[in-house]
């Protein structure tokens, strides 16, 4: 900067930069300490994120409670020396494989490879258990399926006119993925009976009428968290079938299906047959979640501007490498052995595990009718589904089943649930709560279910 005439240090600094003086807000540098909310991103002002802290807020202000919230495997499948049997077991087929000290302490101890390197291992067992045949190149090593649906919501997003298709009620995973990234979520309701195709092509006309792009439909079609339910043969037919008439994604999350009792339907990949589906998984349930390993099977082809073709997988894989590098190489290996002791099959694996679930859904539905028999409940107008398998089940309610509700069942009848209106994009579910059937032992579900019918009818009457 040149000075001219007698003008003083102070006079000739910018305003900005003067002693005493204020420049306005639009240019004003924000303060390090207190930050302001609205300098913060405006997803961080949403409820939905706020949802987990909530329920683990209640759930250590109320130790005493029996709580119906957390959706977690259960405790007693667990044995600590079985993670080194696991571990032993993956640097056993390493060596077996033809690999030297080197390789397998590199494997251990370095970064690496960004897609993940027990690819194989889970592309065997989606043959063995799924009938999933894709290659391993199609499948990226995630952590956990909440990375899984970060990747492939960030890759098919392009721009403010692309929408996110969500079967209603949703996982808040993958609702609070779409604010995080900015990606509009629009629901489609099931109903009463079930996920209604019809209504995912009226969505999907309405989208396009507003001059929006729907990219892909996320849905679990398998004792589906939060409501329980399953979707029937004839509509998975038709979902692939409405997929690849209007070209959308289906992005098919499956956690619950090794953890279940009988033979399960087919999923939708397993029927895929034009490549409409990105298969999400996870080993959260079917292993151990201290792990945070999931997948996802991305076999669609990706052409460039210059013709050369590619897959999804590949695109999923470029995102995860600015966002995690890569998954813990030591959570791989366990998960890895877990499946190499059971030849590959999940199934195997998961057997008295789906035992007890499938034991535990039922006792929680028979004690629930037990303490609110069919004749009373209909006088109150309470009703509830009945799963045959997974972890959860929905209470329809005659009372606004909110925060103070849960407060209220917790602080006064010792008894904690999950409100479903988390579990709605665009609103919905104030009548009704979701229980989580899976942690507990048979005397605390019997024990609940008691506190639970108290609060319910005790609430249903003040209403």
């Amino acid at each position: 900067m040149t000075f001219t005439g007698t003008a003083t240090v102070a006079e000739a600094r910018p305003d900005s930069l003067r002693v005493g003086h204020r420049p306005p807000p639009s240019v004003r540098p924000a303060a390090a300490y207190p930050l302001r909310r609205d300098d913060l991103h405006p997803s961080l002002s949403d409820p939905v994120l706020d949802t987990m802290t909530f329920l683990n807020e209640v759930t250590h202000r109320y130790p005493d409670a029996i709580s119906f919230a957390p959706g977690r495997p259960y405790d007693g499948f667990f044995d600590t020396e079985q993670i080194f049997t696991y571990l032993r077991r993956y640097l056993d087929h390493l060596a077996a494989r033809g690999h030297t000290e080197q390789d397998i302490r590199s494997a251990m101890y370095q970064y690496g490879p960004t897609a993940g390197q027990i690819r194989e291992i889970v592309a065997d067992s989606l043959r063995e258990d799924e009938g999933i045949d894709v290659p391993a190149e199609s499948i990226v090593i995630t952590v956990g399926a909440q990375e899984a649906m970060l990747l492939v919501a960030r890759a098919l997003t392009t721009g403010p006119d692309d929408v996110l298709l969500a079967a209603s009620p949703c996982y808040v995973g993958i609702t609070g993925v779409a604010r995080l990234l900015g990606v509009p979520v629009t629901a489609v309701e099931e109903r009463e009976d079930g996920f209604s195709c019809a209504d995912l092509e009226d969505a999907i006309l309405r989208e396009h009428a507003r001059g929006r792009r729907p990219r892909a439909l996320y849905v679990i079609p398998d004792h589906s968290n939060p409501s329980g339910t399953t979707m029937d043969a004839p509509t998975r037919a038709a979902l692939l079938e409405t997929a690849e008439r209007h070209g959308i994604l289906l992005i098919e999350d499956s956690p619950y299906r090794r953890v279940s009792p009988g033979t399960p339907l087919p999923t939708l990949k397993a029927l895929d047959r034009s490549h409409s589906v990105v298969h999400l998984g996870s080993f959260a349930k079917t292993v151990f979640p201290g792990a945070r390993v999931g997948f996802a099977v991305a076999d669609q082809q990706v052409v460039d501007d210059s013709g050369r073709t590619g897959l999804l997988a590949g695109e999923l894989a470029k995102i995860k490498s600015m966002v995690t590098v890569n998954t813990s190489s030591l959570s791989q290996a366990a998960v890895a052995g877990a499946l190499l002791a059971a030849d590959g099959r999940i199934s195997v694996l998961n057997e008295a595990p789906a035992a007890y679930y499938g034991d535990a859904m039922q006792t929680t539905l028979r004690n629930l009718n037990a303490r609110l028999p069919a004749a009373r409940r209909a006088a109150l107008g309470v009703r509830w589904n009945e799963p045959t398998g997974g972890f959860f089940v929905t209470v329809h309610v005659p009372f606004r089943a909110d925060n103070a509700a849960l407060t209220r069942s917790a602080q006064e009848f010792g008894v904690i649930w999950t409100p479903m209106n988390y579990f709605y994009p665009q609103g919905g579910g104030h009548q009704a709560l979701r229980l989580s059937t899976s942690y507990l032992t048979t005397a605390d579900i019997e024990e609940g279910t008691a506190r639970l019918a108290r609060f319910i009818e005790i609430q249903a009457s003040a209403s």
